[in-house]
C-alpha cells in the first residue's frame, strides 16, 4: 500500500496485506492500560491488557479480552477469580515487566486476596472479580467478570496510543 500524506485518509479493506495498517488504525484509539492477575497451577500470573471496559452496573460486570494464542490464556480461561488493575502513570515499569514475564507479577503484587489472586497496590482502580462468562471473539476471548470488590484512588493514568505509552492527568 502506498504511503499517503498524513492529512489524507487511508481507506482499505482488512486483509493479510493490510494487517499492519489495521493494527495502526486500532492504535488510534487511546486506551487505558491494565494488568490482569489470577492464581494459576504454577503460581501467581499476570498479563497486560488494554482491551478492558465496564459492561453493566447491575450486576456489576467488566470485560477484558485475552489473546487465545498467548501461553497465559489457558490459565486465565480456567480462573474462577481474577483481578483487573487500571494502572497509574507511575506503573509503566511493572507493566512492561509483566508483559515480558507473567510470573514476574509475584514480584510486582503486594499481597493476595482470599482466593489467592495477586493484588497490585498503587493502581488507579482495582476490580476483584468472579468469572461470569467467556465468549469467543476471533483470535481473542472476551472474559466477563462480576465485580466483587473495588479499590479506587486518584492520580495520572497510564495510557497507550499509537503504539506508545502516554500519560493522562485528571482535569
Amino acid at each position: 500500500m502506498n504511503a499517503l500524506p498524513r492529512d489524507l485518509p487511508q481507506i482499505f479493506e482488512p486483509s493479510a496485506e493490510t494487517e499492519r495498517t489495521l493494527r495502526d488504525a486500532f492504535g488510534r484509539f487511546a486506551t487505558g492500560v491494565t494488568i490482569v492477575t489470577c492464581r494459576s497451577e504454577h503460581g501467581a500470573l499476570g498479563i497486560t491488557a488494554n482491551s478492558f471496559s465496564s459492561i453493566s452496573m447491575e450486576p456489576p460486570l467488566i470485560m477484558w479480552a485475552a489473546g487465545k494464542a498467548s501461553k497465559r490464556y489457558p490459565a486465565f480461561s480456567a480462573a474462577e477469580h481474577f483481578a483487573v488493575h487500571v494502572l497509574s502513570a507511575a506503573q509503566q515499569d511493572p507493566c512492561q515487566t509483566v508483559a515480558k514475564d507473567g510470573f514476574s507479577v509475584a514480584d510486582v503484587a503486594s499481597h493476595e486476596n482470599e482466593h489467592g489472586v495477586p493484588l497490585i497496590d498503587g493502581c488507579l482502580a482495582r476490580f476483584e472479580c468472579r468469572r461470569f462468562a467467556e465468549h469467543e471473539a476471533g483470535d481473542h476471548a472476551i472474559i466477563l467478570g462480576q465485580v466483587e470488590r473495588v479499590c479506587l484512588t486518584s492520580g495520572e493514568a497510564l495510557a497507550f496510543f499509537g503504539g506508545k505509552f502516554i500519560y493522562l492527568a485528571q482535569p
